[in-house]
């Protein structure tokens, strides 16, 4: 099951993560793709949202993470491209294996086996990059290609990890899931000073915000 957030965004809530599924100006997109066992959450939702799987054009990661990227086999041989943060591109290739010397790194090369390589293209995004009505924002620290992006137009924030929902506001990716909480933090006043106004916000974990979402980011920001 879809929840509506706006005439053209739903939310997946899978059971701990989040993902989103965009009509952004006819291309189908969508951002994360949970757990290895979502595979069959994600097509019904396409279903429950009015579109079938042959709808979908593309695929938005906001990080390689295994309960953000697992879903994506389900996805094989489908005409869908991939977009990831293009320091995260070569851990959800396979190109690359995270590294052994940070507490999260060691824990992704972990879970890493229980990952297959994606099918699909991949296309790796850099800061300022856009991709239809998305803007990308990089959004280091909780992994080292952390993205968030941005659709203006769509008034529509897809924060990733940076932060994560609980009672109500956000909060910072803390230490235990992230590689480096220093970064998080500058990524967050950073992003929050960049990116435009959006009313919609979905984060990776917890409830979306419908209202005032970067607003919501905002004060976050001035506490760090």
């Amino acid at each position: 099951m879809v929840t509506a957030l706006a005439d053209d965004s739903w939310w997946y809530d899978l059971t701990g993560v989040n993902a989103t599924l965009v009509d952004d100006g006819g291309t189908l997109t969508l951002v994360d793709t949970g757990l290895p066992w979502h595979g069959n959450e994600l097509i019904a939702g396409l279903s429950d949202a009015g579109y079938e799987l042959r709808d979908l054009d593309r695929i938005l990661l906001t990080h390689f993470d295994f309960d953000h990227v697992g879903g994506l086999a389900a996805f094989d041989g489908i005409d869908a491209t991939i977009y990831v943060g293009e320091r995260d591109a070569p851990l959800v290739t396979g190109e690359q294996s995270p590294p052994l010397g940070n507490h999260k790194g060691a824990f992704q090369r972990l879970v890493s086996p229980f990952l297959d390589a994606p099918a699909n293209d991949v296309v790796p995004l850099a800061d300022g990059d856009t991709v239809g009505s998305f803007t990308v924002y990089e959004t280091p620290g909780h992994t080292p290609g952390h993205v968030c992006y941005v659709s203006e137009s769509l008034s529509l924030g897809l924060l990733g990890d940076l932060v994560r929902e609980d009672g109500g506001r956000f909060e910072p990716s803390p230490w235990l899931v992230s590689y480096d909480t220093d970064a998080v933090a500058r990524s967050i006043s950073d992003f929050a000073d960049r990116s435009p106004a959006f009313e919609v916000a979905v984060a990776g974990h917890g409830v979306p915000f419908k209202k005032s979402g970067s607003e919501r980011l905002d004060r976050l920001a001035v506490t760090l």
